[in-house]
């Protein structure tokens, strides 16, 4: 089967299309970004879907990360992803995040805790973690990164994510070992294509997965992307 991934969830737009069980993709691009993710995300499938062949119609499954990252960000890459799948008649399957970092050490299979972590601001991290056989310890939560870092226990720590960083240096003040550290801002988008392969569509639903509200306040009458809604949409 032959799966598009998308990923705008957090500081970056990705997209890749890979065929079954290949280690590479067929055609993959990423572009780092802060904003301009709704501008970016659709050009950048047709580009990345126009270099595979057989183009859409080949498409069998979409995957899109669900979070956590950006509210904004999510929501993108979800409409995008329900776009695409539409089109093509196929399986829609949402992917972690925080699984998608974690994944290529999953597969190095060397020892220690497996903590993937996003900056989530005001000394709070995004954090899941596992086993180095993949089995999952922590699940997905938003706590502080003196909590995260108790939950993770005694290490060697393995890290990964924006908010590895600030992990590594509480655990250098506790004399808790880590082994690596990568604090990569977005997950390879071949993971989060190889996760999407390997999900059950009935237990992975493209469903949003924020962990918190988010930081803005809505005028009353907008959507979170600022547009506006249409006269009678809101009630009363």
């Amino acid at each position: 089967m032959r799966i598009l991934a998308i990923d705008t969830a957090l500081p970056a737009v990705s997209a890749c299309v890979l065929d079954g069980e290949a280690l590479e993709a067929i055609a993959l691009e990423t572009l780092p970004m802060e904003r301009g993710h709704a501008e970016a995300v659709v050009p950048l499938i047709q580009r990345v879907v126009t270099r595979t062949p057989g183009g859409f119609p080949s498409i069998g499954r979409v995957a899109v990360t669900v979070g956590p990252g950006s509210f904004t960000g999510i929501r993108i890459g979800l409409a995008a992803a329900q776009g695409v799948a539409l089109v093509c008649k196929c399986d829609l399957v949402g992917v972690s995040t925080l699984s998608a970092l974690a994944s290529p050490l999953i597969l190095d299979e060397a020892d220690g805790i497996i903590g993937a972590a996003i900056d989530a601001r005001h000394g709070h991290v995004f954090i899941a973690a596992f086993a180095s056989d993949g089995r999952p310890i922590i699940s997905p939560r938003r706590i502080g990164v003196h909590e995260a870092l108790r939950a993770l226990g005694s290490g060697p720590l393995r890290l990964v994510g924006s908010g590895a960083e600030a992990l590594a240096c509480e655990a250098r003040l506790r004399g808790i070992a880590t082994t690596s550290v990568d604090a990569s801002i977005a997950p390879n988008i071949l993971f989060v294509a190889r996760l999407g392969l390997a999900a059950n569509p009935a237990l992975a639903p493209a469903r949003p997965l924020y962990l918190k509200e988010p930081d803005v306040t809505l005028a009353r009458g907008t959507t979170p992307t600022g547009e506006k809604l249409p006269a009678g949409a809101l009630p009363g």
